[in-house]
């Protein structure tokens, strides 16, 4: 059994676009006609780029090669042209053909991937989800406003959540971490107060920032948080910024959570090692791919670190953090669109299931999804923009400033 083909499609979720504006998707199929599904995470070049990336990685270091020998193509990919250290891009890249390999694999074996990873210690997921606004109310509106987030927290935890994640302390801007202005600290309280109010003890708080501050910005806010008791405190400072993760750590009472924009064991034990995050959050398409994400959790367990795989993307790296977080003693929770979200449901037909605040283990072999290529191809992505972007302009001190959720329009 040997790697033959590739298949990329990049995929335009319908709007309001939950989970960005593209997904890439990959289809690797073996010499005696195994195929598998993965999904690149990593957004910083556009789609065509992205695409020729993935096919030299492809190319160069996993077509002709067994799909069940995985540590060799990692390290064939994580060492190419005499780096050996994170690249995010081409780890992306190799991230999702990995996810397809042991899909093929598992499809081989006819076990699920969680059985090839040491088996099933957790056979409920604990699920999580940002809050999104409703299809009738103002979009635009519901970013900024603490009430509609508390109607929306509540409803969420009616269905079934134990925690919900909501990020309202201002912009993400090209030019690293800035002060957060008085009045988005003062936003990012009354949001905590009105949850916390609206959903008691019943479900769990999850800040979310995008490493919009610097450390000092990050403490003041992290600070002004504490009495709502939020789980986690998301990503407070950029992520280039490993060792300072701690100082901020060491200055707040919320337990640092980041990881999305992480790659590979080396920088996830760095903030391990230095004591700057309780609560790892590797995006599987962009981390080095499940193997690689079962390493991290092994490092984060003798770290009494927990794990909440992250997810803005589509429903492949969804099913490829369910398989990590069956396997693993230290899962926190993993994160949801919603209750598995209307478009990502249709493209794996429905395989995934989600009850009472849990996702279910996947029991098919590989990744236990079925995927609807046809409706992939029914949707791609012409436009110019990226997965997700950030703003030029600086944070407003004058004025609150404005938020978009999911992937903002291009202004």
């Amino acid at each position: 059994m040997r790697l033959k083909d590739l298949d990329i499609f990049t995929v335009a979720p319908p709007a309001p676009g939950w989970g960005g504006r593209y997904w890439t998707f990959v289809k690797l199929t073996t010499d005696d006609g195994i195929t598998g599904w993965g999904e690149c995470y990593a957004s910083s070049v556009g789609p065509k780029a992205m695409a020729a990336v993935i096919e030299d990685v492809f190319t160069r270091h996993m077509q002709g090669e067994s799909p069940e020998n995985i540590e060799l193509m990692f390290r064939r990919a994580y060492s190419s042209g005499f780096t050996q250290r994170p690249d995010l891009t081409v780890m992306g890249a190799f991230s999702g053909l990995e996810i397809a390999c042991w899909d093929i694999v598992g499809k081989a074996r006819n076990r699920p991937v969680w059985a090839l990873l040491g088996g099933r210690m957790n056979e409920r997921l604990r699920s999580y989800t940002y809050l999104y606004p409703r299809p009738d109310q103002d979009h635009a509106r519901f970013w900024v406003d603490p009430e509609m987030a508390a109607e929306a927290a509540a409803a969420r935890v009616a269905e079934g959540f134990t925690a919900v994640k909501f990020d309202p302390a201002g912009p993400y801007t090209i030019r690293g971490g800035h002060d957060p202005s008085a009045s988005d600290i003062t936003r990012s309280v009354a949001f905590c107060r009105a949850i916390r109010e609206a959903v008691g003890d019943r479900a769990d708080l999850l800040f979310g920032t995008h490493g919009q501050f610097n450390v000092a910005g990050a403490v003041r806010l992290g600070q002004a948080l504490e009495p709502y008791g939020p789980l986690w405190y998301e990503e407070p400072i950029p992520p280039d910024n490993l060792l300072d993760f701690a100082e901020v750590q060491k200055a707040v009472r919320i337990p640092v959570a980041t990881g999305e924009r992480f790659t590979t064991k080396a920088e996830f034990a760095t903030v391990l090692r230095t004591g700057g995050a309780r609560i790892l959050q590797p995006a599987l398409g962009r981390a080095g791919g499940i193997w690689e994400a079962k390493k991290i959790a092994a490092v984060a367990e003798v770290f009494t670190a927990q794990v909440a795989p992250h997810l803005y993307a589509g429903p492949v790296e969804w099913a490829a953090n369910l398989h990590l977080g069956v396997s693993i003693p230290n899962l926190l929770m993993v994160e949801t669109i919603e209750q598995g979200g209307a478009f990502h449901l249709r493209l794996i037909r429905n395989s995934i299931r989600w009850e009472e605040g849990h996702v279910l283990a996947p029991e098919g072999p590989g990744l236990g999804i079925d995927f609807d290529e046809d409706l992939a191809r029914a949707h791609p992505y012409s436009g110019q923009a990226l997965h997700l972007e950030m703003q030029e302009a600086p944070c407003d001190y004058r004025r609150p400033n404005a938020f978009e959720g999911g992937a903002p329009s291009k202004r």
